[in-house]
């Protein structure tokens, strides 16, 4: 009954089956990777973005790095800023528009600096036209913002390139920047929320990270994944019950062939052969009389008109030679 899943048409899709379901397995296990990566990532930003300002120095040193857990820790800052150093940081959206970060070093008592984004500033008219940059305040400030990694092509996307204007960067990039500065620069940067004493006029806030639902999404597609596995093996074995079941009717159908009997046209153990006919019985000189035609009436002969016997319509026959009159008599 099942012997047709062995031909072709079957095998090819049992292998099909057979790479689905794995591949289906490891697409829910990476989406479920993914929902925990991202729940332990909201987690910890939102604990950051809610934990007390510490001092900027507590949490990374000149030339070193931020830590992941650092990410978006609310910081302090005291300095004052170097406006002949600031840079605008290019292709950077905001608000669905496209402008310039405006990145400005903050010098510490100490004499170490601290990269500051004071924040976004609309694109010029043209690629070529500097946009408008409110200046930097002047004298000694306070800074509170977030804390923020330097920037590589891996981590952010951007691919850095040469050739641009004087003044203008496309990565946040700590040991890059802080090679043409006579001061050592501590390791990441700040995205400005507040400064005291205010400034007259400042760049647009860069806005505090979306967290999202915490890799809702990705636990949503991992169980989707997995439902697919049930999907496709309750689809194959729907297909293989069909057809079965198909095979099945057409062999117990009514003046159809049994299981064990011969489809149509092909003929059974004890049919009789094509010699086997009956044959037609002939004449004399052939099954259509001496004449070779057949022996039927023909249609297309008149009939004898009436009054007429059928003897009369016979042609007379001569007598052999020998017979005497009398006899013809």
């Amino acid at each position: 009954m099942y012997r047709f899943l062995l031909t072709p048409r079957w095998l090819a899709l049992h292998v099909v089956v057979l790479l689905v379901i794995p591949a289906f397995v490891l697409l829910g296990q990476w989406q479920f990777g993914r929902f925990e990566e991202r729940s332990t990532s909201s987690h910890q930003i939102t604990g950051n973005l809610a934990a007390a300002p510490v001092a900027v120095e507590e949490l990374t040193s000149p030339g070193g790095t931020v830590s992941t857990q650092d990410k978006y820790r609310t910081v302090l800052a005291k300095g004052t800023y170097d406006a002949g150093a600031q840079l605008l940081v290019r292709r950077r959206v905001q608000d669905k528009a496209v402008g310039f970060y405006v990145l400005t070093p903050l010098v510490t008592a100490n004499g170490t600096g601290v990269l500051v984004n004071r924040g976004w500033v609309k694109a010029g008219s043209t690629a070529d036209a500097l946009p408008e940059v409110p200046a930097p305040s002047s004298g000694e400030v306070t800074v509170t913002g977030r804390l923020r990694p330097t920037e590589t092509e891996e981590t952010s996307g951007i691919r850095d390139r040469a050739g641009l204007p004087a003044g203008q960067v496309l990565l946040i990039n700590t040991e890059a920047i802080g090679r043409g500065l006579p001061y050592r620069l501590l390791g990441g940067y700040v995205d400005l929320i507040e400064q005291s004493p205010a400034a007259a006029a400042a760049p647009a806030p860069v806005p505090a990270p979306d967290v999202g639902e915490g890799g809702g999404l990705n636990l949503a597609y991992g169980v989707q994944w997995w439902l697919f596995i049930g999907v496709a093996i309750g689809g194959w074995v729907l297909l293989i019950r069909r057809e079965a079941a198909d095979l099945k009717a057409a062999a117990t159908a009514p003046g159809g062939p049994g299981p064990d009997e011969p489809g149509e046209g092909e003929p059974g153990p004890n049919a009789p052969s094509r010699s086997a006919e009956p044959s037609v019985p002939s004449g004399p000189s052939g099954p259509s009389g001496p004449s070779g035609r057949s022996s039927a009436p023909d249609d297309s002969e008149e009939p004898s008109p009436p009054g007429e016997s059928a003897e009369s319509a016979e042609p007379a026959v001569s007598s052999p030679p020998g017979e005497s009159a009398d006899l013809r008599s």
